[in-house]
């Protein structure tokens, strides 16, 4: 759906996403599977266009939280591969089975429900077995005394009929920071998966088609951990320092327009509680771009946006649909200039560092209000609004 209303939108580089992916399928060698992981509607980007373009570009798996999210995709005619990582309840498994998606099972107690349902509907239903190697959030614990009874409950789910267990996988926590410590845990949650991996198949009498652990820390910078198949998420929509590191470019870029421009003497409160207060004639302008569009709120006063004549400080507490921009000395900026939230001249990675958080939680923000435009050699190919009209 269009809106009417040229107010912030999202841009969506679709070559900077098929440039991502080339650079790193050539990182990882064409033996390895590459998943891309598109949950959270592929961190805001919009799942079903980013999915699409993976899939046109020879992808292997896509990977999602919820069969709410496999579900658009099927429905919207994605046809490759895709791998629920959160849990799904028993009385889902037809429609799994149905729309041929592939569902992790992090316990014993999940198995046995997903296998009692397939033997109602005389059905076989894809798995990937999920170990806790040291995340301490899903999967079977192995870890010390634990090894044992994991193997074993990992080894029973994939002898359960209706289940077929096509992978095993685990999720590094601490693969994307550096020093001793981090690179300990790191090697330590790799030696036990394979140690894990190599004790279910001997257990089992069969190996795991796919065994994978490298999210985007390790893809970047274990490569033995490679396996069968990696799963790059900050990594393949080109956020952080290793995307940097290894060439990779942005996907999206947020923009907005000045809406209002107006001049206030010194000594003016801007906002709610007056936490910014002019301290000369400042000429001051108004953005529709608020907390309600995914602009942290915890930014207020203390970041800058992008202008072409510069960074633009931002003033006061941000509202929930509007923030206050500082204009003073960049008078071709007016009503109706374009200004760019973060992109390729305003870095996310700095924004989120002054936010305290990740890029992904500043393009996870991103509301369903603000339209995607998805672009192609510079122009719009498509546009995706989510609201309702």
């Amino acid at each position: 759906m269009e809106s009417t209303l040229v107010r912030t939108w999202a841009e969506i580089n679709l070559d900077a996403l098929e440039h991502n992916y080339r650079k790193l399928r050539e990182l990882i060698g064409e033996k390895v599977k590459f998943l891309g992981v598109v949950k959270a509607d592929a961190y805001g980007h919009g799942a079903v266009m980013v999915a699409r373009t993976l899939e046109d570009l020879g992808a292997d798996y896509l990977a999602v939280s919820s069969i709410d999210e496999a579900m658009e995709l099927r429905l919207n005619g994605i046809k490759m591969p895709i791998l629920i990582l959160g849990h799904t309840p028993k009385e889902q498994v037809g429609r799994l089975i149905k729309y041929d998606i592939t569902q992790a099972v992090s316990c014993e107690a999940k198995a046995i429900e997903y296998s009692e349902e397939c033997q109602k509907l005389g059905e076989t239903l894809k798995i990937h077995i999920k170990v806790d190697t040291g995340m301490s959030r899903l999967g079977y614990i192995c870890v010390g005394d634990y090894f044992s009874i994991g193997i074993g409950g990992m080894a029973n789910a994939c002898n359960l009929p209706g289940l077929y267990a096509e992978g095993i996988f685990t999720h590094f926590a601490m693969a994307d920071m550096e020093g001793s410590t981090a690179d300990e845990y790191t090697e330590k949650q790799f030696t036990l998966f394979r140690d894990v991996v190599l004790a279910v198949e001997k257990e089992v009498g069969r190996d795991f088609k796919i065994r994978h652990c490298a999210n985007s820390g390790a893809t970047a910078r274990f490569p033995k951990t490679y396996l069968d198949m990696v799963r790059p998420g900050l990594l393949l929509y080109g956020y952080g320092q290793y995307s940097k590191e290894l060439g990779l470019k942005p996907v999206m870029a947020l923009k907005t327009t000045v809406s209002t421009v107006k001049i206030y003497p010194k000594g003016t409160a801007i906002s709610y509680g007056g936490i910014y207060v002019t301290d000369k004639q400042t000429r001051m302008g108004v953005i529709p771009y608020g907390y309600a569009d995914g602009f942290l709120r915890s930014l207020s006063s203390r970041c800058s946006l992008w202008t072409e004549e510069g960074l633009a400080p931002q003033r006061g507490k941000i509202c929930m649909d509007m923030a206050m921009i500082d204009l003073t000395g960049k008078d071709s900026i007016d009503v109706g200039s374009e200004i760019e939230i973060f992109g390729e001249h305003n870095d996310i990675d700095s924004l989120s560092e002054i936010a305290g958080t990740i890029p992904y939680e500043l393009t996870c923000a991103v509301s369903k209000r603000v339209p995607r435009m998805y672009m192609r050699g510079g122009a719009v190919v498509e546009k995706e609004l989510m609201l309702r009209m």
